[in-house]
């Protein structure tokens, strides 16, 4: 049994960082403050070509996620322009639709100076550091310049995806400027001071000036350093590959999301290879509000053209067993989020 410490540490208010927040963004809050700590949310990745990763998971376990992950990369302007097309709104608006949650990240293709060499410095990669000679540092500190204009450029094209979820009713969990500690995407390359200066720009012309009150901020820099303040911040993620088949609960990485901040927030797990075993997880305290599996490879092989469930990551047995766990949510046992109860 969990001590009075150990249970107080997954109270959190469902205050989120814009005051003007929609009601089905305080809705969803709502919820996820309701049920953390006692249940994980199941999430799963779409893929960025083809979308087979839920008609996998669902032959499988007989279940949906119910966290759906999304990708804004294919609509930066420097892969629009380059004939890139993208229908993740889209989907993501069926999905919630059709009662399921969503999340979105961005890779964000660099506004200009793509390397463009083939194999894996091209245009198509131009989120990576090794893919573009873009300096996010030397934009950020002239607001006068064509760099830092083709931020704003860049962030606006993303606000007009974000503007058409808010009209459809969707509340996002939003996760942009990802894993920035590491270095390798070009918005961490300059340290952290830009990339901090960065969020806050996105935050303040998302919220003030596109009035987006439908967005949950998910903060994914996986550092203290690149931490911009719990002002900034509704929930904060880690993004955790173990080796193949490791299910241990990652309570390690867990501890240091929670030291990011003397605040109670959320802690999720925004990106997974193996997904951690549920009774891990409580054994551990390590009690993370969502999981997201990446796709591709980490769900499935094709084999003589078809694709069938790849045990790489996770074995058949470990993913059912995730999926069918009295500790995890699946898409059904959702409520309806358009009218959960506000608290008071």
């Amino acid at each position: 049994m969990w001590n009075v410490e150990q249970k107080s540490a997954f109270k959190v208010e469902p205050k989120l960082i814009n005051p003007n927040a929609d009601d089905n963004a305080k809705r969803l809050m709502t919820y996820l403050c309701d049920i953390y700590g006692t249940r994980i949310l199941t999430g799963q990745q779409i893929g960025v070509v083809s979308t087979p990763e839920l008609d996998i998971l669902h032959e499988v376990t007989g279940k949906c996620p119910a966290v759906y992950g999304f990708d804004f990369m294919n609509y930066s302007p420097s892969r629009t322009e380059r004939g890139a097309t993208c229908s993740d709104t889209d989907i993501a608006i069926d999905w919630w639709q059709s009662g399921g949650i969503v999340t979105f990240c961005w890779h964000w293709n660099a506004p200009k100076d793509l390397i463009d060499l083939p194999p894996d410095r091209t245009w198509g990669s131009g989120f990576y550091t090794k893919a573009t000679t873009f300096d996010v540092k030397k934009a950020m500190d002239d607001e006068e310049s064509e760099d830092y204009q083709l931020l704003i450029r860049d962030i606006d094209a993303i606000a007009a995806e974000l503007a058409r979820l808010q009209a459809a009713g969707v509340p996002v969990l939003w996760r942009p400027l990802h894993e920035a500690s590491g270095g390798w995407f070009w918005w961490g390359a300059k340290g952290a001071d830009p990339c901090i200066r960065l969020w806050k720009l996105m935050y303040d012309r998302m919220t003030n000036l596109h009035k987006l009150n439908h967005l949950i901020w998910v903060w994914n820099g996986q550092h203290a350093d690149w931490y911009p303040g719990d002002e900034y911040v509704d929930i904060i993620g880690e993004d955790i590959y173990p080796p193949e088949r490791n299910y241990e609960s990652q309570m390690e990485r867990f501890a240091a999301a929670k030291s990011y901040t003397k605040m109670n927030k959320i802690i999720t797990l925004s990106e997974n290879g193996a997904i951690p075993d549920p009774d891990l997880m409580l054994k551990d305290n390590a009690l993370w509000a969502w999981n997201c599996t990446w796709y591709g490879e980490f769900v499935y092989d094709t084999i003589d053209g078809r694709r069938v469930y790849a045990e790489k990551h996770t074995e058949r047995e470990q993913l059912i067993k995730f999926y069918n766990h009295p500790f995890s949510l699946t898409k059904d046992e959702l409520p309806n989020l358009k009218s959960y109860k506000l608290r008071e």
